[in-house]
């Protein structure tokens, strides 16, 4: 069994097991349309996908437009959480934005998401503000984060 995930681009086959992912790791999960939308009509987005062993365990989405990146998602499995998996997602998605010419990331993260927080300030992101009742599921408000890629 290895270990450690290996990194690529997600395309429309792989659609069945990022649902699976979404709807393992989210109260207001993206529909499979949505998704679809996403790997085929989105000229901004890339999805990249963690794999062990050939099975997808997470993945994350960003939009990349001119040079400001907007992560969308990122999730791994539940039975493959704290293994840094999502650590090591994150990592390959800005990198992946640096080359495609992103200066700054953004996301937003719910504010009760400690644990996801806590991730994105490892990587530098920084508070930027609050995006009230942003979760539709519960109307939780949003942390927006951002952080300057070339620093």
């Amino acid at each position: 069994m290895n270990h450690k995930p290996t990194f690529r681009i997600l395309t429309i086959e792989d659609i069945d097991a990022i649902l699976h992912i979404e709807t393992s790791s989210f109260s207001s999960p993206w529909t499979k349309e949505a998704f679809v939308r996403e790997l085929t009509m989105n000229p901004y987005a890339i999805y990249i996908g963690a794999e062990l062993d050939g099975k997808i365990v997470g993945y994350g989405g960003t939009w990349i437009i001119i040079d400001e990146a907007h992560i969308t998602n990122i999730a791994v499995l539940p039975e493959f959480r704290g293994k840094k998996i999502g650590e090591q997602l994150l990592m390959k998605m800005l990198e992946t934005m640096m080359v495609k010419g992103a200066k700054r990331a953004t996301l937003e993260v719910r504010v009760s998401n400690t644990v996801a927080q806590n991730l994105y300030r490892k990587f530098g992101f920084v508070n930027g503000g609050i995006r009230k009742g942003y979760y539709s599921d519960n109307q939780e408000d949003a942390l927006v984060m951002w952080v300057n890629l070339y620093e």
